[in-house]
């Protein structure tokens, strides 16, 4: 019974994180957007939106929103939090559509729709985590081969990514900033959710944080946030908030789930049923997020500093025209 009440409260924190997050990157934006303005662009390693009160303002909703996440990930397994991402996909795709202009076709609203029908869908069949009582049991399961394989694979993948992709393809090719954001979030997760664990069992009276491992946790938790933070940054600087959000979600979570898989072995006590409907649950985000993608070619040709979202007017009148 604790551990579905652990998941309830886990669920709430994730739907109000997840509304605060998807404000945060339309606010953040509208920041990049007037500091571009005024000064180089973040996509152009320009770091004038530093000085953009706008831009502070989204950056603390974020964290507002990020706390609620935080905290859900010391409640819930992550394979229950992390695919409500969604919901801030649909709230930053509707505040894109009326604040920045950024036009969201029709198939654009049934992704969206998709999307939280997958997620719904995987919500509704979540494993109930098993109830860990001490940070070290986490630092177990963090050192075991399989998770430090996997860690070695990422890290080597963003560095690759960073140093040989970004210099030739990162104004052009969406994936390698939104890839370097989804490798390093699947890491920052584990160990968020290393230091939540630490963090509530503290609060509960048995203190971890005299324990190196939590340190070294939440060392790591920074460090995978400042590079999250500087290409997420880039990248909706550079590539349309519409199609940004979806993209980065559908990575990240997939990511996400795939090391919490490793680490925490979320599936092992879970029956094939429930396991194969999460699985059609992610293909019907994956759907959904294919909709949203190809939308921004429907009508013209897109560039970088174009809308990728066209009205069906705009998109007739090229036509003609043409």
């Amino acid at each position: 019974m604790g551990g579905i009440s652990d998941n309830v409260r886990g669920l709430a924190l994730a739907i109000s994180s997840s509304v605060f997050i998807g404000s945060s990157f339309i606010i953040k934006k509208k920041g990049l957007q007037k500091a571009g303005a005024n000064g180089s662009r973040a996509s152009d390693g320009g770091h004038a939106y530093l000085l953009e009160p706008c831009w502070w303002a989204g950056m603390i909703t974020m964290i507002v929103g990020e706390g609620a996440n935080f905290a859900a990930y010391a409640y819930a397994p992550a394979i229950l939090v992390t695919p409500l991402g969604a919901l801030s996909i649909i709230f930053s795709a509707v505040l894109a559509h009326f604040i920045l202009d950024e036009r969201l076709h029709i198939f654009g609203v049934v992704g969206c729709i998709l999307c939280l029908v997958g997620s719904t869908t995987i919500v509704l069949h979540a494993p109930v985590e098993k109830k860990i009582e001490s940070v070290k049991e986490v630092w177990s399961l963090a050192t075991e081969p399989g998770f430090v394989i996997y860690t070695c694979a990422i890290l080597i993948l963003v560095l690759v990514l960073i140093f040989r992709y970004v210099p030739r393809y990162g104004q052009t090719h969406m994936v390698v900033y939104i890839g370097i954001c989804s490798l390093m979030g699947s890491l920052t997760v584990m160990f968020v959710k290393a230091v939540g664990i630490a963090l509530k069992l503290s609060f509960s009276g048995s203190n971890q944080f005299k324990y190196f491992e939590t340190w070294f946790f939440t060392f790591f938790v920074i460090l995978c946030c400042l590079v999250q933070l500087n290409y997420l940054n880039k990248a909706l600087d550079t590539y349309n908030t519409a199609v940004v959000s979806p993209v980065y979600y559908v990575m990240f979570t997939s990511l996400t789930i795939l090391a919490s898989m490793i680490m925490f072995k979320d599936w092992d006590h879970q029956a094939a049923s429930p396991i194969l409907t999460e699985l059609c649950g992610f293909v019907v985000i994956f759907c959904g997020t294919f909709l949203l993608h190809k939308t921004k070619d429907m009508g013209a040709t897109p560039t970088v500093s174009s809308p990728v979202f066209l009205s069906s007017r705009l998109s007739s009148s090229r036509e003609i025209e043409i």
